[in-house]
Order: structure tokens, then sequence, then C-alpha cells
């Protein structure tokens, strides 16, 4: 669920079930033109996509945070820290073409870069793996 789909009082019935909040990160630096933001946008659309679609009725997904800077690590978890702070359980952040590997983001339970991912178990196997990262953050 996308927070806009949100209203006050459909916030205050579901909370107790919407846990789960992910961070989206694009990673765009300002260099990149019109179209290579679209298409780093969609890239982060079809990787959002593995979790939200599936897992629909526990996710809520927030405003994505867009650009890289120095200072990104602290900002993540500072973010992530202040919305488990609001009620929710797990604090996730994907991005599809940023490089959070090694990163300090210890509030956010999981994080997941899909170039990484790519390497480490190909691409057919990215929607399998994520989905039980998932369900094993849940079961913790």
């Amino acid at each position: 669920m996308k927070f806009s789909e949100m209203t006050q009082d459909s916030w205050a019935e579901l909370q107790l079930y919407l846990d789960t909040c992910l961070i989206p990160y694009t990673a765009l630096s300002g260099e990149q033109s019109p179209v290579e933001a679209t298409e780093a946008l969609e890239r982060l659309r079809d990787f959002l996509d593995m979790v939200e679609i599936p897992f629909k009725g526990r996710i809520m997904t927030y405003p994505a945070f867009h650009y890289a800077n120095s200072e990104l690590s602290m900002t993540l978890n500072s973010l992530s820290a202040q919305l488990k702070s609001s009620g929710f359980k797990y604090v996730v952040i994907m991005s599809s073409d940023g490089h959070l590997d090694g990163m300090e983001i210890p509030a956010a339970d999981l994080v997941l870069s899909r170039s990484v991912l790519t390497h480490e178990v190909g691409e057919e196997g990215i929607a399998r793996f994520v989905g039980e990262k998932i369900r094993e953050l849940w079961k913790k």
C-alpha cells in the first residue's frame, strides 16, 4: 500500500496490520538526464513490485529518497528510526541502482540493493530471495 492511499481513519484502523515500512531509494546523482532519471525510477518501481505486490496489506511504501549524498547512511538511519518511533515495527530500504551494502544503517531491519543481488543470486533468483528475506524478517 502506498502512503498516499491512506486516510487518517484508515490508518488508525490498519496500523496494527501495516507493520512494515518500505523506503525506496533511487540513488540519483543529479547528473542524469530526464530520460535516465525516468529509467532509474522505472527500475526501482519494478524492484519494489517484488515486495509490494506479494505482501500487500502488511507493507506501507513511503515516498522515495531520491538523491545520493555524503550523509546518506546517517540520513537513512535517522529516517528509519523516526519511522519506527511513529509506529512501524520494521523498516526495509530498497534500491535498484544504489549500492547500500556495507553502509551503517542499524535502524533499518533490511537493506536490499538489486544491483548487488544480481551478482549474488542472479536476475532470475532475485524475487524469490527478496521474498524469503521479508518472511525471515517477520519471523524474528
